[in-house]
């Protein structure tokens, strides 16, 4: 470990850090629900019907569980001592218990007006085992059941958990599987496997999933090698990427350029002024445009002003016109530099990307990738077809859709196309099983499917080329000739001997 700690290069954001800190990326957990979100001060969240603030949760490791209090703020909760085998009292079997609903003697009135007293959901719980006249002719089994229910309806326990791959995979498909195309996890997990992503790789990856394909492989590269994402549309969406939480040591090997380029790149008519699309005389444009907007929008204040200061004695006014006065629209002649920083400050963004660009295609020129990923809701052939150039030989590459057709099409014409080995079209099939003691089986609902996965290596085009010539060239030699095969001439001249 303390060699490793000496090499040079982006070093791991964990294990060292186990405290949630204000500004960090967490994950809340409420059973089998997620939701990520960002620690940030006095910011209400709303999860499961439940708003809070995380203000109480910095410092706290994570894993660590909290009870929603008044007010909104959260407790870490203590840890209850169950009840011994010995002490509970349960029954034999549940035959003679009937469901009419007359076995609880408490009201939704009564369980109300313990809640407006401010009686945490774990006393609640207590109190509705008490007044249940059928609780103890449960069996034991029956008996964690229904705590295990009323448990997850009035105590209000969440724990946050820290981002990784598996937890943030599980709850956009849980949440919002359209946003990841329908992926499911053991799916992305397989994805990562057949990809052979490790630190030190170079990797391409397109994918439209919400950035989860990437935030999966920048975990597994832990900082070390680089990754060209290829993006449609103006640019890349990095949604559930930015939920991972990377420290910026991982983002310096991280690249990106857009696809309608990839042809030019291909063809090698591609040049750096092809990623200019704004030119830099409409800097000067935006810059004279906002010095007339800003004379304007001074004279505009004056009038209102004008306008405004006998009626600005209320002090709800005054912090209309405070408001007013600090709106960016509203700029005076003392905010004519912030308009100008503002305007260079976009330029060198915009020349940052530039740069950032010309480094991708530079990469992307090496032609020598240790593999590719393709995600995205995109018909699958085009885009392999031209990506696979790429790539080195021996070098694995996967693509994912939804859908089987457009897999088994991108199948035929690889394999027409050639320059690849060991094609295989999978579908992984996935059950969840609960496990208990005397009481482990598969769960009744499961998914219905997950994906569908083609994966495979590339080899060198040019021995193939040359050997399929040469297989044509003997197949026309043969075609010509007219004397048998030398096998059936031996038997011939055997007989006759």
């Amino acid at each position: 470990m303390e060699g490793s700690e000496e090499q040079p290069g982006p070093q791991p954001q964990h294990p060292g850090d186990h405290r949630i800190c204000d500004g960090d990326f967490v994950v809340l957990k409420r059973e089998d629900v997620f939701k990520a979100v960002q620690v940030q001060r006095r910011k209400k969240v709303t999860f499961e019907k439940q708003w809070f603030y995380l203000d109480n949760v910095i410092g706290h490791s994570y894993g660590t569980t909290f009870e929603v209090t008044g007010g909104g703020s959260l407790q870490p909760k203590k840890k209850r001592e169950e009840p011994t085998a010995e002490t509970k009292e349960a029954g034999t079997d549940n035959r003679n218990i009937v469901d009419d609903g007359k076995s609880q003697k408490l009201t939704q009135d009564d369980i109300k007006a313990l809640k407006d007293k401010g009686i945490k959901g774990e006393e609640i719980v207590q109190q509705l085992i008490e007044n249940s006249t059928t609780f103890r002719d449960k069996t034991e089994f029956a008996q964690d059941k229904y705590i295990k229910k009323k448990k997850k309806k009035y105590e209000a326990i969440i724990t946050v958990v820290k981002p990784s791959t598996r937890i943030l995979s599980v709850m956009y498909y849980a949440r919002e599987p359209g946003k990841i195309n329908h992926m499911r996890y053991d799916t992305l997990a397989q994805m990562l496997t057949l990809g052979n992503i490790r630190a030190g790789n170079k990797m391409i990856v397109l994918e439209t999933c919400a950035g989860l394909v990437l935030g999966a492989m920048m975990e597994r590269m832990g900082g070390f090698g680089s990754i060209i994402q290829l993006y449609p549309g103006g640019g890349p969406v990095r949604a559930a990427t930015a939920c991972f939480g990377f420290p910026k040591s991982f983002l310096s090997g991280l690249y990106e350029f857009p696809l309608n380029k990839v042809d030019s790149l291909l063809q090698g008519t591609f040049s750096a002024e092809m990623l200019s699309p704004e030119p830099k005389d409409s800097a000067l444009v935006e810059e004279r445009n906002g010095t007339l907007e800003e004379k304007q929008a001074s004279e505009q204040e004056n009038e209102d002003s004008m306008v405004e200061a006998p009626e600005s004695n209320h002090p709800e006014d005054q912090e209309t016109v405070e408001t007013i006065s600090q709106d960016p629209e509203h700029t005076g002649p003392k905010e004519r530099g912030s308009k100008k920083d503002y305007i260079q400050e976009k330029q060198r963004r915009q020349e940052e990307q530039r740069k950032r660009h010309l480094e991708a295609a530079a990469l992307l020129s090496e032609r020598n990738a240790d593999g590719l990923i393709v995600a995205s809701r995109f018909h699958p052939t085009p885009l392999l077809l031209s990506l696979l150039d790429f790539v080195a030989p021996s070098r694995p590459f996967v693509v994912y859709c939804q859908y089987k057709e457009p897999l088994l099409e991108c199948y035929t014409k690889l394999r027409e196309r050639g320059g690849v080995i060991n094609l295989r079209l999978s579908e992984t099939w996935l059950r969840n099983y609960q496990v208990l003691p005397d009481r482990s089986h598969p769960k009744l609902l499961m998914s219905g499917g997950g994906g569908y996965l083609l994966s495979g290596f590339t080899v060198a085009m040019d021995n193939l080329k040359a050997d399929t010539s040469l297989k044509s060239n003997a197949s026309t030699l043969e075609s010509h000739k007219t004397e048998e095969p030398a096998a059936k001439k031996r038997k011939c001249l055997e007989s006759d001997s």
